[in-house]
Formats: C-alpha cells, sequence, structure tokens
C-alpha cells in the first residue's frame, strides 16, 4: 500500500505552518515529529483536524523559541498560537516525548516524566494507528527507499520535502487492514484510560474500521470501567460518534459489548420492543434507521440526537390496546423528560438540552393536511418556536424514514410544509402604517367605529401600491381629505381596498404552495 517514491500526501498536504513550527524546532536543536492522529489522516488521505508534534525540547524550552505560547496543564503540551486563519491551524500542540506512570483513577497518569527517546513516547500511545510518527526532512536528495534504523521509512512529499515515518507497532499495516487494535495488551491500554474503550468504538465509526478481536474482547470484559470515567469526556465520545458517517455502526457494538449501558441506557430499552403494524422494525432498528437518514442528509448535531431519542419513551409506554395491536400513548411527553435525562446526566448544555427535548416532545404533531387547520399548525410554530420549526420538520423525516417508507416527504408533508410558511408569513396589515387608530381619531376628532378601520385600510392599500406614500405628513393629509368624503364613497373605497388586500394575500399563498409543489 506505501511505496517508498509514493507521496505520503495526495488530496491533502502538510501546511507550510506546520513546517514551519518543525523547522523552528530543529533550528534549536531539537527533534520534531508530527505524531498521532494527523500523522493517521494523512496515511489515509484525509484532511487532519488538529496537528500534533512530539518533540525532544522540554516545555520551558518551547515557550522560549516561539513568540507566543500557552502551558497551563501538568501533561508538558505547549499550545502554540498561530496567526493562521485556519481553524485547524490556529493551536499547535507541542508536547515532549513522555514516560507515563501507572494510572491509579483510570484515568489520568498518576506522575508524567519527560524522555530524551521517542519510541518510549510511541509506546504509551492508545492504538497502533495513532502510535506513528512523522519526520520532515528537507533533503535535496531524489527520493530515497529502504528503513531507517528500527521502524524508519523514507518518502517524499508533493512539495518535495522528504518524509520518515516511524512505525514499531505495524499501525501502517493496520491502516491497509483497517483494523483498530492497542499498543500492547488492551487490558493494559483501557486500566490506564477508560474512555480509550469509547474511542476505539469511536475510530471504528469514523473510519469505518473493524475493532481486533482481542481488542473487542477486552471491551466486553472492561466496559464497566467507564463508570469512573468523567460524563464530559464521554459526551465528547458519544458527540463524535453521533457525528461520525456510521454512527449506527457503533452503537451497534456499544451495545453488544456492553458499554451502551455506561453511556445512555435508556437506549438500549428499545432492543427487541417490536411495535404496532404500522412499524417494520422494533424500537431499536426504528431509531438508529431515523438517526442513519439525518446522517445521511449531514444534519446538525441536534436534530440527529432528536432522531436517536425521539422514540426513547415508546418501551415505557408500550401497552397492548384494545385493538390487539400495541399503543404507545403519551411516548412524547415521556420521550421529552427522559431525553432532558439522558443530556444532562452528559453534561450537555442547556441550550442543546432544551432544544433536543422540545423536538422529542412535539415530533408526533398531526399532519393531515386534510384535517389539520392553519390555527393549528400556527400553535405548532408557537410551541416550538420559528427558529426551530424546520429542525422539527427533519425530525419528522427522519422519523418517517426510519418506519420504511420510500419517501422522506410525500404530499402530506409536504403540504404541511407549505402551511408551515403560511403561518409564518408575515401578515398584510394596517400596522405596518405610520399612523395608527389612535392618532388618526385625535387627528380628526372621531370615535371608534368602521369609519377608523375604513380609512385605515384604503390609505393601506395605497401604501401597498406606492410605498413612499407611508410618511406621518402624507397619511394625514389624505386621512383629512378621506374623512371629508361621503359616506357611501368612503365605504366603496374602503371595500375596494379590502379586496385588494384580499388578492395580494391569496397570490402570496399561492407562490408558497407552487413552492412545495402542493396545491
Amino acid at each position: 500500500m506505501f511505496r517508498a517514491c509514493d507521496y505520503v500526501m495526495h488530496k491533502y498536504q502538510i501546511p507550510q505552518i506546520i513546517i514551519g513550527v518543525i523547522k523552528t524546532l530543529e533550528t534549536a536543536n531539537f527533534e520534531a515529529f508530527l505524531v498521532g492522529g494527523c500523522v493517521r489522516d494523512l496515511l489515509l488521505d484525509r484532511k487532519p483536524k488538529d496537528w500534533d508534534i512530539t518533540t525532544n525540547a522540554k516545555p520551558e524550552q518551547i515557550q522560549a523559541i516561539f513568540p507566543k505560547t500557552v502551558y497551563e496543564n501538568k501533561y508538558g503540551t505547549v499550545a502554540i498560537i498561530t496567526q493562521s486563519e485556519d481553524p485547524t491551524l490556529k493551536v499547535i500542540e507541542a508536547t515532549p516525548y513522555r514516560l507515563e506512570s501507572k494510572y491509579s483513577d483510570k484515568r489520568h497518569p498518576d506522575e508524567v516524566l519527560f524522555t530524551s527517546d521517542l519510541n518510549e513516547d510511541l509506546k504509551r500511545r492508545d492504538f497502533t494507528i495513532n502510535a506513528m510518527a512523522l519526520k520532515i526532512k528537507n533533503l535535496p536528495t531524489a527520493c530515497l527507499s529502504g528503513r531507517q534504523g528500527q521502524a524508519g521509512e523514507k518518502r517524499k512529499t508533493k512539495n518535495g520535502e522528504e518524509i520518515e515515518i516511524v512505525d514499531l507497532f505495524g499501525g501502517k499495516e493496520d491502516l491497509k487492514n483497517k483494523i483498530i487494535k492497542t499498543v500492547g495488551k488492551p487490558e493494559d491500554r483501557f486500566s490506564e484510560d477508560a474512555l480509550r474503550i469509547l474511542r476505539a468504538i469511536r475510530l471504528a465509526a469514523e473510519l469505518d474500521f473493524k475493532i481486533s478481536e482481542e481488542t473487542l474482547a477486552a471491551i466486553k470484559k472492561q466496559a464497566a470501567l467507564l463508570k469512573i470515567i468523567a460524563a464530559e469526556r464521554i459526551k465528547d465520545e458519544f458527540v463524535k460518534i453521533i457525528m461520525s458517517d456510521n454512527p449506527k455502526k457503533a452503537l451497534e457494538t456499544m451495545r453488544e459489548t456492553g458499554v451502551l449501558k455506561f453511556v445512555a441506557p435508556e437506549l438500549e430499552e428499545g432492543y427487541g420492543i417490536e411495535q404496532n403494524k404500522a412499524h417494520s422494525f422494533t424500537v431499536w432498528e426504528h431509531n438508529l434507521r431515523s438517526l442513519e437518514h439525518a446522517v445521511s442528509k449531514k444534519w446538525p448535531l441536534e436534530i440527529r440526537i432528536a432522531a436517536l431519542l425521539h422514540d426513547v419513551a415508546k418501551p415505557a409506554t408500550r401497552r397492548w390496546g384494545e385493538k390487539g395491536d400495541w399503543t404507545f400513548y403519551g411516548h412524547d411527553v415521556v420521550g421529552a423528560k427522559m431525553t432532558a435525562k439522558i443530556l444532562s446526566k452528559l453534561k450537555f448544555s442547556k441550550k442543546t438540552i432544551d432544544l433536543v427535548s422540545k423536538l422529542v416532545r412535539y415530533h408526533l404533531f398531526f399532519s393531515d393536511t386534510e384535517k389539520i387547520t392553519l390555527s393549528a399548525v400556527r400553535r405548532l410554530v408557537r410551541n416550538v418556536g420559528t427558529e426551530n420549526i424546520w429542525d422539527l420538520m427533519k425530525v419528522r423525516f427522519s422519523d418517517r424514514v426510519g418506519m420504511g417508507r420510500p419517501k422522506e416527504s410525500p404530499y402530506r408533508l409536504r403540504k404541511y410544509e407549505s402551511m408551515i410558511e403560511e403561518a409564518m408569513r408575515a401578515p398584510l396589515s394596517v400596522t405596518s402604517l405610520k399612523l395608527d387608530g389612535k392618532r388618526l381619531m385625535e387627528l380628526l376628532k372621531i370615535q371608534p367605529g368602521p369609519k377608523v378601520g375604513q380609512i385605515l385600510n384604503i390609505l393601506f392599500e395605497e401604501v401597498l401600491d406606492e410605498p413612499e406614500k407611508n410618511t406621518e405628513e402624507y397619511l394625514e393629509k389624505r386621512a383629512t381629505e378621506l374623512n371629508n368624503l361621503p359616506e357611501k364613497d368612503l365605504s366603496n373605497l374602503a371595500q375596494k381596498a379590502k379586496d385588494k388586500k384580499t388578492e395580494l394575500e391569496q397570490a402570496e399563498i399561492k407562490e408558497i404552495r407552487k413552492k412545495w409543489w402542493v396545491k
């Protein structure tokens, strides 16, 4: 797969700013390697999300040679602040080669010691595909082949820099075979930091890899270690899983290995739970398929979580009905409460909890457009919020496809969408006039009555045709003229204005329905 003279980067190259940081360290007589996930991603022809550098320089030495840095941890990692506009390059982390002692709390090393040996640093890493280092060499010679030291391999980039890859644990081979495997014994790695259990599952989902049998067996055996991991750290991995291209695969693995019990056990309750005749799948399968549709559309996190959790309360509300089928009355209301509890336990933000819970609460809205009224649609928009109504529709589409329906948005739902837009349409109203009823009555010295509305409607029609007339000066002058007209003439003008307003409103609604391909 990796020939000596192949480019390491095909689509993505090592940015010059990264090369500059490495050159700065080397000019100061220090070693510097790219390490971890960015090396893995480059070898997979993926754009790295961040860039990590490992070096034999100590934190204070790193800070001494870069103008702007931040060092606020006890693990040696120095954040080098750059001027880049690229969010993946604004902060570059440089960490000394490290040795780590025992992990008494299964989360953090009891002690971090620095070493001058790169190999010792690579031994402490989690998975083989994350335990490779990449050195950039500015050699003018042609592309070379062969080994460098114990596990070095030289190649060239598109820019002409020469690359040396240090791979002590067969990471390249595991990349080729699409395998997630720990460095050394998996039991040891998971005992050091139990979050690696979730990380293995997440990486398999993100990369569409398999987890090795030995590593998978250790995950099953040690899943309960996740009980001692901070909820915030579990949430971060859970979010990455949900935002991956294959969260269904990850969630299945989490259930099969017992990991889901320590993340969102409520979800697992839907496994094997049959639904009514309208559904082809169990609650568990339906929820995963709904999530899958949201993922296929690349919808944001909140919609994906709502799609996954929208029927989370079905097991708790399932009853055998009088008509000989299962019912799930109130699962939307109960589900919203369960969703809030799940997300709160995982330390999601209040904003996310409120939005996802609201989407779950109202996902079951009545959508029969032959029976629904515009006022009912307005109530739904008011309950969910104008800023969230289209997210709710996306959850409904996911629910529908998750049931096995061939179409995301059939005529009925398209008609409902047109009704939403109609309900949210800014109505044509005399309130937009720069002359209100109170001022009109003061000006004309008249009492409340039909005449006030007639004059305002006539003025409004004129402003619709000529918006520049919407000034206090013109409206007050014109109102005085209208007040002096005979009652019959004023009434006729008012009716004409009312008809014009109705005609314009109908034209707007017609355009809205045309947009959604409905009548």
